[in-house]
């Protein structure tokens, strides 16, 4: 049995620490409240900024796990950062193997190409800076034999439980009750969505292979469909006719004028606009590990949230 510290417990750090804990590790999940229960995991409660936390935290520690984000999506570069300073001082001082969850931000627009690991750094707006920012501080931390460091980007995320993302609530929520979906961009270019377990389960590997480490992965995911293609699917496991609201940059702009936090969305909008296909084979034929099958991920989503809408509502 090996220890591990899974820093994150939302859409993809609590899939990470129940498939560290199914594989019978010592499992220790660190968010802010430290409220939650995991079977099988011990769940604590902490600011990971606070490099004396974060070490006390990860003290023998055999591999740590960075699957935080930002409280407010309109502070990355205030906030992203120092958590991230956190979680790897404490990495450091454990001397234990660093696991960080990675968009694809870095890479900006792909003018058409899949992307690859090796596509230059190219960010086009702030928040694509920081996160190019923030790895350039991770490998350089493993170059220069401070700790073992390795990388797993993700697209845009669905899954059971994964309400938040671009096809959450706004896609299989709507398709349940046969209510319009909502996307961003043109829903007729093809775009690489992450199916959440994947990603988890990936990240596990990555924990533990020798191979991975000093490196960037893109994680499994099935062959793209246009998102077009996924909602029509999705709405026909509903047994509802297909309805599509796509918004543009026009509507961003007017609806960020009443909820500010839309105009955000405007800075990564070429991700759904453009074609965005992501590469994984690297990490397929490395692993040997493929991504679960688009058709059986969306009916695994799709079946939790009919279960969920099905569930009696609480007194």
């Amino acid at each position: 049995m090996s220890r591990h510290i899974v820093f994150g417990t939302g859409q993809i750090g609590r899939l990470v620490v129940e498939q560290l804990v199914a594989d019978g590790h010592d499992v220790i999940a660190v968010n802010r409240s430290g409220r939650g229960r995991i079977r099988g995991a011990t769940v604590v409660g902490g600011d990971a900024t606070d490099a004396e936390f974060t070490t006390r935290i990860t003290a023998a520690a055999d591999a740590v796990y960075f699957c935080l984000n930002a409280s407010h999506y309109d502070r990355w570069p205030q906030e992203f950062p120092p958590m991230q300073h956190g979680v790897l001082a404490g990495a450091r001082a454990a001397g234990a193997r660093l696991v960080v969850l990675d968009n694809l931000y870095t890479y900006g627009p792909a003018n058409g190409r899949d992307l690859v690991e090796t596509m230059a750094v190219q960010p086009t707006s702030a928040k694509a800076a920081t996160r190019a920012a923030m790895t350039t501080e991770l490998l350089d931390a493993h170059r220069a034999g401070e700790l073992p460091v390795v990388i797993g980007r993700a697209s845009d995320y669905f899954g059971p439980g994964a309400t938040q993302s671009a096809l959450g609530d706004t896609v299989f929520g709507t398709a349940v009750t046969g209510r319009t979906a909502q996307v961003m961009g043109d829903p007729d270019t093809l775009h690489s969505y992450s199916y959440t377990p994947d990603v988890a389960a990936a990240l596990v590997t990555l924990g533990t292979e020798p191979a991975a480490l000093g490196h960037i992965w893109h994680l499994p995911v099935a062959p793209a469909w246009t998102t077009r293609q996924i909602v029509d699917h999705v709405y026909g496991l509903a047994g509802h006719r297909p309805k599509l609201f796509a918004a543009g940059r026009p509507t961003l702009r007017a609806i960020g004028v009443v909820k500010p936090m839309m105009r955000e969305y405007l800075h990564t909008l070429y991700q759904f606009t453009d074609r965005w296909v992501v590469d994984d084979s690297a990490f397929r034929s490395t692993f040997g590990e493929p991504a679960t099958p688009l058709e059986s991920a969306l009916a695994s989503t799709f079946g939790w949230y009919a279960d969920r809408a099905a569930a009696p509502v609480p007194a």
